[in-house]
């Protein structure tokens, strides 16, 4: 018996060691407890990305909740996260589950989480459902049929790609941006973005768009690195205005300019938020995670909104846009989600977002980093992820705790916060975080300077300092 643990962003875990049949159907027994519990309709909507068996694990899921008496809605075919949370939404459904383990590794699979408003199921709930995972599952679901099912109405089949196309639809001007003359460019990495992208712009480039669930060797992670090929075909083609690119499950963002060059998260956060406050002409709180750019803070006073930070994981920031009127939410890793929309990472949505700012502005999308720079200044961000043993991450994250880092180098620690994590400023607006991740066995080190050079000199020095 294996312990099952929701991470920051679900459970997720190696096909066939931990991620079994037997494990999706613990999880989803204590799911429709769960469910039985809270709603006096118990029901939810399911569905698969593009991953190795997610057909099997959305079937096993299905065939749990029916034996237990939760209707169920199965997806046909592959869908996004987005598309999940939307469908909950839509059909008012109790919940939302989704067999994806998003951005990691081909060898991974995993299980997330929705609630009825159509975003991350919050903390503390689904830490109740962690609780009643049962050590074994009730072997009822292996006799279901789902034929059997759909006759007594307790399956239904729903298309919840027809159902998204439909919501983006109404709520863009797609012709604006067919009709800007912008060159544009989509990279799927083989992840559940391609069919719908490929439906709304058919005409533009596709990049990776076949079936191929082992994402070609790559991690999906919408990252310069895992994205080389896509940046090296825009430099080549020379006329493409933008690229963007989701991963896994189509909830984060990546995206690069005409020159090939990337865009990270926090740029997008505060060209968002820029959009939607100047042309939108939307207010509303600003909820940002602990690891996003502190110039957050300059365009929040600016435009005179309140701002909230938290804790790292989508989840935390889905609490306060399902309770409170925000504007935007969102974090480092390309998890953002807006007003107008469900409390939900969409990464389709938000590189919309920005495709529909370029083509009615009339500017590129460096005019408008330019633009936003006005405000809050140049600045370059680096992740570095460092794969290390346990015992010497353990080691650096206790050094943490006892705050026996003052320095990394040159660069003299003026003030730290400890939301979730470690955050180093340092004079001149750099800053230096410190965290373990939540979903797998690394140490992130984030950094921020006002060139790349300078970025890298900071991490540099930082690498030096932790490993000695």
């Amino acid at each position: 018996m294996t312990k099952i643990k929701f991470g920051t962003d679900g459970w997720r875990a190696i096909i066939a060691q931990d991620f079994t049949v037997e494990n999706v159907a613990r999880v989803t027994e204590a799911t429709a407890t769960w469910i039985k519990k809270n709603f006096d309709k118990p029901s939810a909507v399911v569905g698969h990305d593009c991953r190795f068996a997610g057909e099997l694990f959305a079937e096993t899921t299905a065939k749990m909740f029916i034996a237990c008496g939760v209707k169920v809605y199965l997806a046909k075919g592959y869908v996004s996260t987005p598309m999940i949370s939307l469908g909950a939404l839509k059909l008012n459904t109790s919940l939302g589950i989704i067999i994806t383990a998003s951005h990691n590794p081909p060898s991974y699979n995993g299980y997330k989480l929705k609630g009825h408003y159509g975003g991350p199921l919050v903390p503390e709930k689904i830490q109740e459902i962690e609780d009643i995972i049962p050590n074994t599952a009730n072997p009822a679901y292996n006799s279901v049929d789902l034929k059997e099912a759909e006759k007594n109405g307790l399956l239904e089949y729903v298309n919840l790609e027809d159902l998204y196309l439909k919501h983006v639809e109404a709520n863009f001007d797609i012709q604006a941006i067919k009709k800007s003359g912008l060159k544009l460019a989509y990279d799927s990495m083989f992840g559940a973005g391609k069919r719908i992208m490929k439906r709304l712009f058919p005409e533009i480039i596709h990049l990776h768009d076949d079936d191929n669930p082992g994402f070609h060797g790559q991690a999906p992670e919408p990252i310069h690195k895992n994205l080389l090929e896509f940046s090296e075909l825009i430099k080549k083609d020379g006329k493409i205005n933008c690229g963007l690119c989701t991963d896994g499950d189509a909830d984060r963002i990546g995206l690069y300019d005409s020159k090939g060059n990337f865009v990270d998260s926090h740029h997008i956060i505060l060209l968002l938020v820029k959009y939607l406050v100047e042309e939108k002409k939307y207010g509303g709180k600003i909820v940002a995670a602990f690891s996003v750019t502190p110039r957050i803070h300059k365009l929040a006073t600016h435009y005179n909104l309140p701002i909230l930070i938290t804790q790292i994981g989508f989840k935390h920031i889905a609490g306060y846009m399902i309770t409170e009127d925000v504007i935007m939410g969102g974090e480092e890793s390309g998890g953002i989600a807006i007003k107008g929309h469900i409390p939900e990472r969409d990464g389709i949505w938000m590189g919309l977002t920005i495709w529909e700012y370029m083509a009615k502005s009339g500017k590129t999308l460096e005019q408008l980093i330019e633009d936003l720079y006005k405000l809050t200044g140049p600045f370059v961000y680096e992740r570095h992820d460092l794969h290390l043993t346990e015992e010497v991450k353990q080691n650096i994250i206790a050094n943490c705790k006892a705050n026996k880092y003052n320095a990394f180098g040159s660069y003299k620690v003026e003030r730290l916060e400890t939301i979730d994590g470690w955050k180093y400023h340092f004079e001149n607006e750099q800053w230096l975080m410190i965290r373990a991740s939540g979903t797998e066995p690394v140490l992130r080190l984030y950094g921020e300077s006002d060139t790349l050079e300078n970025t890298r000199k900071l991490l540099k020095a930082a690498q030096e300092t932790l490993l000695g």
